[in-house]
């Protein structure tokens, strides 16, 4: 018998249980996505012994996991064992066991033994939502409601109340330590799971579907809470004006520091860029920048933005997205909420998305199953401000140019995936004026006819493209095709290689630099394969292919056409890994800032108030320590952020979301006399007196 099978069998004999119900019984949930169900969750507890089987297939991906776990006395698990495929369609086999204070688990990463004294809960690298309301009613027994997590890091659970979703009152509770934000449930009287609470996806007791925009507008009021506190703490005003003494400011234009200066800002706007030696005026506050980079915020120019990556994106100097498709009632209330001040976050230019109806579809924007009402859908989102109108996968190709057409005569742009059954050249010829992520532009290049990428086809096919000769004829037409249309294109390339470069047991390369940061749950998750990997060969061709979307990153940028960083991600600090990319594919670091400031300004013709740092200006900007036009890794050691004049510190925000700081804020002084700064809207003063 091994070490492991032995510790099963003696955990098996830990785990009496102390009620038995009479009868098995069965949990069920639906997972709803935009008013539909994409998936369920089924959990059968007999005794102490709990099976599950989950099941989701959402936009042509997603989990299929088989649970078993045996709980002890105290309602943690003593057994645990999850069996199934990941999202795109990797291999799940992952196990833990404890017998007294041996605990064994085995996950992506490989298998680990542990002592362990005291209670500890597991967190099951891929469980279901239903572990959620485990993991609850775990933590409510245990004195000040927290544990010790394993394999690391500590869970806590809040109550936040009772809350009625139609005639029935559940119990709202905020699970923190696993991942970036807290998990939101509902559980009802007896403790048993009735919801969880997510941006994109509901997860609700099977028959009470009908109450998901009622779950929906409880998890936007809760979020919306926890973010509107955050910003009275972490949003800092002066009324005075602010200079910013001894910072080299980055020029996009000659790509360049300049000799060190004071930056002036005053009431959102930029005053001054003043010689070192310049007096001050009566009544400023000082930010010491020790000889530092001040440069304009960054961009992400494919977000799908909630309310807790705009806060994130604050922490990482991101002081604009463009929103590449959402919850089409949430993203205006969210916009409102950052314009009013009441939360967090950076500008917002929003894209209509226009998905087309098949069992394949993404559940997000508008979802179509005529040209007639797609059509409809252009005009009622141009009537409502959107910028672009993005296309998705399963939008039949043969209603994009009336599409185009029609987006083009209300003053709108076209960008987007290209949709199953045809490829880039064909959309550019329908009027596209943009292609989104690499692997939708490469793919045209190896696909074969009738070849469906509404499936997970569209990220494992890149394995084909290793090979790629880009100077081929079919490479080079739509190359040709692109500049003579100016045609854009928005790379994602870290979401490829957090897919495709993903190895189990290594931390992925997308956040290698600063995975040590990240909170316990999403370091396992960053240390697992995303993209199926059934061999040595897989491996390879998948590096391969990361490394030709780098050689198409510079082929595309040598040839003139307009690269926009963007990343698919809602983290911010995968932004300055997307930046890393462009340069490890030969474009030197000065143009690549150019591309993450004023680029994206031009592009969407705000560089007059934004993009650049220059008096008059809006005070948008980041300061950093050291000289990002040497080492793009500096783009993670932000000091301070400045958006709309609103001065915000990543070292205070990042503790709230579990990542470990990278770096100090700067020294502040405020005049002797006249104005106080106001520090949100109450107390934090004192947080804010350690910076004078």
């Amino acid at each position: 018998m091994t070490a492991f099978r032995a510790l099963l069998a003696a955990s098996t004999l830990l785990t009496a249980p102390v009620v038995a119900h009479a009868t098995p019984v069965h949990e069920r949930l639906s997972v709803i996505a935009n008013g539909e169900k994409v998936g369920s969750v089924e959990a059968i507890r007999d005794g102490q012994h709990v099976t599950i089987h989950y099941d989701v297939k959402d936009n042509g991906r997603g989990p299929t996991m088989d649970e078993a776990i045996d709980l002890g006395a105290d309602g943690l698990p003593q057994r645990w064992t999850l069996d199934g495929k990941a999202t795109f369609g990797g291999d799940v086999h992952e196990s833990f066991a404890r017998a007294g204070n041996a605990v064994h688990w085995s996950d992506s990463s490989g298998p680990r033994d542990m002592t362990v004294d005291g209670p500890a809960l597991y967190i099951g690298q891929s469980a279901s939502p239903w572990a959620l309301g485990l993991y609850a009613r775990a933590l409510l027994r245990q004195p000040g409601h927290s544990l010790p997590a394993l394999p690391g890091g500590t869970l806590h659970v809040e109550a936040m109340g009772a809350q009625t979703i139609g005639k029935a009152s559940y119990n709202a509770y905020a699970i923190s330590g696993i991942d970036l934000s807290p998990q939101l449930i509902l559980l009802d009287k007896s403790g048993a799971l009735f919801a969880v609470l997510d941006g994109t996806e509901t997860t609700v007791r099977e028959g009470h579907e009908a109450e998901v925009p009622a779950l929906s507008d409880l998890a936007t009021r809760l979020t919306a809470q926890r973010y509107a506190a955050l910003q009275k703490q972490f949003a800092h005003h002066i009324d005075a004006p602010v200079r910013i003494h001894n910072v080299r400011v980055f020029d996009p234009v000659t790509k360049t520091l300049g000799q060190p200066v004071s930056v002036v800002f005053a009431s959102g706007r930029i005053t001054g860029i003043q010689p070192l030696d310049a007096p001050a005026s009566p009544g400023e506050a000082t930010i010491e920048g020790n000889g530092g980079t001040l440069m304009a915020g960054l961009h992400d120019m494919h977000a799908h933005i909630n309310l807790e990556s705009a806060m994130l994106y604050i922490a990482a100097g991101v002081t604009e997205v463009r929103d590449m498709g959402n919850d089409n009632s949430f993203l205006p209330d969210l916009m409102h909420r950052i314009d009013s001040g009441e939360v967090a976050g950076p500008r917002i230019l929003p894209n209509g998305f226009l998905e087309g109806r098949s069992p394949y579809s993404a559940r997000l924007g508008i979802v179509v199953d005529s040209q007639d009402h797609a059509l409809e859908a252009v005009r009622w989102y141009a009537a409502r401000g959107y910028w672009q109108i993005k296309i998705y996968n399963s939008m039949n190709p043969d209603w994009v140019p009336a599409i185009t057409k029609e987006a083009h005569s209300l003053g709108m742009t076209v960008t987007g995936h290209i949709p199953a059954f045809t490829n880039a050249d064909a959309m550019i010829a329908a009027g596209y004026d943009e292609v989104t992520h690499a692997n939708q532009l490469m793919l045209g290049w190896v696909l074969k006819p009738g070849e469906d990428t509404r499936t997970p086809l569209r990220l494992t096919a890149m394995k084909r493209t290793a090979d790629l000769d880009l100077n081929s004829p079919r490479v080079q037409k739509t190359v040709d095709m692109m500049v003579a249309g100016k045609i854009a294109h928005d790379p994602t390339a870290v979401t490829l290689e957090l897919l495709m470069e993903g190895r189990d047991g290594k931390p992925n390369p997308a956040v290698a630099e600063y995975i040590d940061h990240l909170p316990i749950g999403l370091q396992r998750r960053r240390m697992q394969a995303i993209a199926p990997i059934h061999g040595p060969e897989d491996a390879a061709a998948y590096d391969g292919a990361m490394e030709k979307v780098r050689e198409t990153i510079k082929m595309l940028h040598d040839r003139g056409i307009r690269l926009m960083p963007g990343t698919d991600d809602q983290t911010g600090l995968s932004v300055h890994r997307e930046l890393e990319i462009y340069h490890e594919a030969g474009i030197p670091n000065g143009e690549v800032l150019r591309m993450g400031t004023l680029g994206p300004e031009q592009y969407m013709g705000r560089d007059q108030e934004l993009g650049s740092i220059a008096r008059g200006k809006i005070a948008d900007f980041i300061l950093l320590p050291g000289d990002p036009t040497q080492s793009l890794s500096e783009l993670h050691r932000i000091a301070m952020v400045v958006k709309d004049g609103t001065i915000y510190f990543p070292s205070e925000i990042y503790p709230a979301f579990g990542v470990k700081p990278f770096a100090d804020a700067p020294k502040i002084t405020l005049p002797p006399a006249g104005p106080k700064p106001k520090v949100g809207a109450g107390p934090a003063h004192d947080s804010f007196d350690e910076y004078l």
